[in-house]
């Protein structure tokens, strides 16, 4: 099964969890680690990349652990260049950063990457990719004009126009390592006027915020900082409880 498919079929039963591991955040065996607790409390699947430090070769090592240690997940790469792509992964995002200032971010890299891509035979699953405050280091990194958390106008017209070019699925960044995520307000108002998946990420820390989201309507949340500290495991039970 595509892993597109996959989420979508599960989309129709449930709500769905993401665990983003960052090659460049720790060693490779305790990414293993994070991969096997979060596949036994119930997420999805798992995204590996990050906004800086991620090379080949320690992109290639986490997937391999992660392989080792949660064998029945899918493998996303949440990419960061065309320079850094391996076959290893079961797909990847190819996503387009609609609001950045840089037009490498919103096509040159994915004009580089696609024959790559086509070439290894990964997956493709198109992706709009919308970053909002404070953004942290890929909002910085990506050149982002920062949309507003509240900013349901502008988040909407982003939304639609992902939807109207193709894309499989709607991100909504707050950035990782961000105090709080996306306004539940602003997913609730892009749920209204797009029909395709809404993933949430960054400033997820606790159930409480997580429920807030799904409540408001998104389909999938991805967590990444919460896994990277120590006794991490609670949380994300916690997080997940509030997903499932």
């Amino acid at each position: 099964m595509k892993v597109l498919e996959y989420i979508q079929r599960t989309l129709k039963e449930r709500k769905m969890h993401m665990t983003l591991i960052d090659p460049a955040s720790q060693h490779e065996e305790k990414a293993g680690r994070i991969a096997a607790i979060a596949a036994r409390l119930g997420s999805d699947a798992f995204m590996v990349g990050g906004s800086t430090g991620v090379t080949l070769e320690n992109l290639e090592a986490t997937v391999r652990q992660i392989r080792l240690n949660a064998p029945d997940r899918p493998i996303i790469h949440f990419p960061t260049a065309a320079k850094v792509l391996t076959s290893s992964v079961d797909a990847i995002y190819f996503m387009s950063f609609l609001n950045s200032r840089n037009l490498k971010n919103v096509i040159g890299e994915q004009v580089a990457g696609a024959p790559i891509i086509k070439r290894m035979g990964i997956e493709p699953i198109p992706m709009g990719y919308i970053v909002f405050e404070p953004g942290m280091k890929v909002g910085e990194v990506g050149e982002a004009m920062l949309i507003g958390r509240e900013d349901s106008k502008t988040a909407i017209a982003y939304a639609v126009a992902a939807e109207f070019l193709g894309m499989k699925l709607i991100y909504l960044e707050a950035g990782s390592g961000a105090d709080e995520p996306v306004a539940p307000g602003t997913v609730s108002a892009v749920r209204k006027e797009v029909s395709i998946p809404i993933v949430v990420g960054g400033g997820i820390r606790d159930g409480k915020k997580a429920k807030a989201l799904v409540d408001a309507g998104a389909d999938i949340l991805v967590t990444g900082t919460v896994v990277e500290e120590s006794n991490f495991e609670t949380r994300l039970k916690e997080i997940l409880s509030a997903i499932h």
